[in-house]
């Protein structure tokens, strides 16, 4: 029995809310990516009355469930609308239907649904994100909150927030790989054709000029680092495997991944040891020489600073995940 055969004790119910003037696309994501995980989600759309809804598109969507389905959901999703319909105080029917959702839940949002957990209070005293284009209107009517617009995705333990459009595979793929572990995370990523793990923020999708012609792209690099995580990359050796000027090679590279070569390298590196934690049984500092950190106490310092646990407490509870 492979493991797709291979039966699932508890499924975890996924139930996704979709309000007038949703994005279909983003609206499929959790179905897509959750429902590609070996049987261990059910994923569920509903609307605020069990009625259809039109979406931002010329066509509407039905939908068989109404807000009572939050309440039996474990995670739900709040789907992005269009920003013409983004308001700072809600509609009694989409507050009566966040009613519904238990204390305990986890709340997942894709790009504006950030605007109406913002306006349902749910986040007071929590670190969000949202599309980089309406960060500066999510700011103006949600002064008291802390936005974070160069980010992909924030985890705040129950509630978690991502910006624009492919944001939502992300965060789902974090949600997959937060359930079960990385190895069922990456067979999700390759069965829906999508990269596993994005490096960088938003910023790399910011609008910028355009690069003057003929000008050079770091991907090549970066695609040649990977595969030397363990061996001790300096910029030098990332600039001359470029063939450009420290200078100009800094520049590019933060202009395309909106993040400095040594915070990428330290990212890429801890994703890898992260990986291993999970998959293997080798040691730390085994680990730490295979990703590039110099001694097993170096990888400590990143792990925690990254993600805020011991190598050994990460190990703990992503092979019990992976195991479930």
């Amino acid at each position: 029995m492979d493991d797709a055969e291979r039966r699932v004790e508890r499924v975890e119910r996924v139930v996704v809310l979709a309000l007038d003037g949703v994005y279909p696309f983003e609206l499929g994501i959790p179905s897509r990516i959750l429902g590609a995980a070996d049987g261990r989600y059910e994923v569920l759309t509903c609307t605020v009355d069990g009625q259809p809804v039109r979406t931002n598109a010329d066509f509407g969507i039905t939908v068989d469930h109404g807000p009572e389905a939050l309440a039996t959901a474990d995670t739900v999703v709040i789907a992005p609308i269009s920003p013409s319909r983004v308001t700072a105080d809600l509609p009694d029917e989409i507050l009566a239907a966040l009613a519904f959702i238990r204390p305990d839940a986890r709340i997942v949002s894709i790009c504006t649904g950030a605007f109406v957990l913002a306006a349902a209070g749910l986040l007071d005293g929590r670190k969000a994100t949202t599309h980089w284009q309406l960060a500066d209107r999510f700011k103006r009517m949600f002064p008291h909150l802390a936005l974070d617009p160069d980010v992909l995705f924030v985890d705040d333990g129950r509630i978690l927030t991502s910006a624009g459009a492919a944001s939502g595979v992300d965060v789902c793929l974090h949600v997959v790989r937060q359930d079960h572990g990385s190895e069922l995370a990456n067979t999700v990523a390759r069965r829906c054709v999508v990269p596993p793990f994005r490096d960088g923020g938003q910023a790399q999708y910011i609008e910028q000029p355009v690069p003057e012609r003929g000008g050079a792209s770091t991907a090549a690099t970066r695609a040649w680092a990977m595969e030397r995580l363990g061996e001790p990359l300096t910029l030098a050796d990332l600039a001359g495997h470029a063939r450009m000027s420290l200078r100009t090679f800094a520049r590019r590279f933060n202009d395309e991944t909106g993040l400095s070569p040594g915070r990428w390298l330290i990212q890429q590196r801890i994703a890898r040891a992260r990986h291993l934690l999970e998959s293997s049984d080798l040691p730390v500092d085994q680990i730490a020489g295979r990703v590039g950190f110099a001694t097993g106490a170096s990888l400590r310092q990143h792990l925690h600073a990254a993600i805020g646990v011991s190598p050994q407490a990460y190990r703990r509870t992503f092979q019990a995940a992976g195991a479930r």
